[in-house]
């Protein structure tokens, strides 16, 4: 389906010379008489960032990408496996394609996979995941100089964390940046 080059707006996902960009920012300029659009966009398959200049009213063509809800099973040394929770189908994605998202993936849990055709393109986290403390130093009562320390979660996933955050603990962790959010 084309569409007018005005209609690109962050977060859509276009095809551009046989790839699958996805919109980052969309700019539209004008000087004197003229006018032209700059758009920055995320390749989907290698994740380069490029920019492109148009001329308003060109035409690009729209990607159609499928969400589905699907569950973690497991990862090995080259897949993550999940299952599409309604027809049971299972997916192995590799690794490396999905290496930002396996440190918050825990058994069972559902995520959001887009698929153009049956390509997998991205593995889509909600913002704060809940995982459990495996391992971390005890805290002393009254050590606030330094400020925290480190926690490793059940994913292997090392968070730093306040000192009154105990193995057994679950916590909040936010997936853009693994940071500590709070307890549960």
């Amino acid at each position: 389906m084309s569409v007018s080059i005005n209609e690109v707006k962050p977060g859509l996902t276009v095809v551009l010379d046989g790839q699958l960009f996805r919109c980052l920012e969309y700019h539209h300029q004008r000087a004197a008489q003229q006018s032209w659009i700059k758009i920055k966009f995320k390749n989907m398959r290698t994740g380069a960032i490029i920019e492109k200049t148009f001329k308003p009213g060109e035409k690009v063509e729209a990607a159609h990408i499928d969400y589905k809800q699907m569950q973690y099973l497991y990862a090995d040394q080259d897949f993550v496996h999940f299952m599409e929770q309604t027809t049971f189908e299972q997916v192995a994605i590799p690794a490396k394609k999905v290496e930002d998202a396996i440190k918050y993936l825990r058994e069972g849990f559902v995520a959001t996979i887009a698929f153009y055709d049956d390509e997998v393109l991205d593995v889509n986290l909600p913002t704060a995941v809940e995982l459990k403390v495996t391992e971390t130093s005890p805290g002393f009562k009254g050590d606030t100089v330094s400020g925290g320390k480190p926690a490793t979660m059940e994913t292997g996933l090392v968070v730093q964390v306040p000192f009154f955050v105990n193995e057994g603990d679950l916590l909040k962790v936010d997936t853009r940046d693994g940071k500590y959010c709070g307890r549960v």
